[in-house]
């Protein structure tokens, strides 16, 4: 990416390339055709399945459950677009998220509804 601005007369460090992707909540996801950047914010309902799938593997670290609750550790800046992708789906066992820098809060409808989004979770995360 900073090869593409350099070609079109912007002069970036990767450091200032990296900290303002990070602002924009970008994230680099490896696909069939190759990488691409995504931002989950303005990702269509209908996709997030797909780039849920694309992204947690690349940035998920570990996941913590108690009761209603699902702690979920990511590599830096992997929260946002993850959270975002997992809002997108619109699920019905979760009421919603909250995302920091590296850590997702995911507050469940139940007990019940925790473990099958933790064991969903789990068996993307591994792909």
């Amino acid at each position: 990416m900073r090869q593409l601005l350099f070609e079109r007369g912007w002069e970036v460090t990767q450091s200032t390339l990296s900290r303002d992707m990070r602002d924009l909540r970008l994230a680099r996801v490896a696909t069939a055709g190759g990488a691409r950047y995504t931002s989950a914010d303005s990702t269509p309902a209908s996709e997030g399945r797909a780039i849920l799938a694309e992204i947690l593997p690349q940035f998920f670290a570990r996941l913590d459950t108690v009761r209603e609750l699902i702690v979920v550790r990511t590599k830096i800046a992997g929260a946002q677009p993850i959270a975002e992708a997992i809002d997108s789906e619109d699920s019905p066992d979760i009421l919603g998220t909250i995302a920091g820098e590296n850590t997702i809060l995911i507050i469940c409808r139940s007990d019940a509804a925790r473990e099958r989004v933790s064991r969903r979770l789990l068996s993307l995360s591994r792909r």
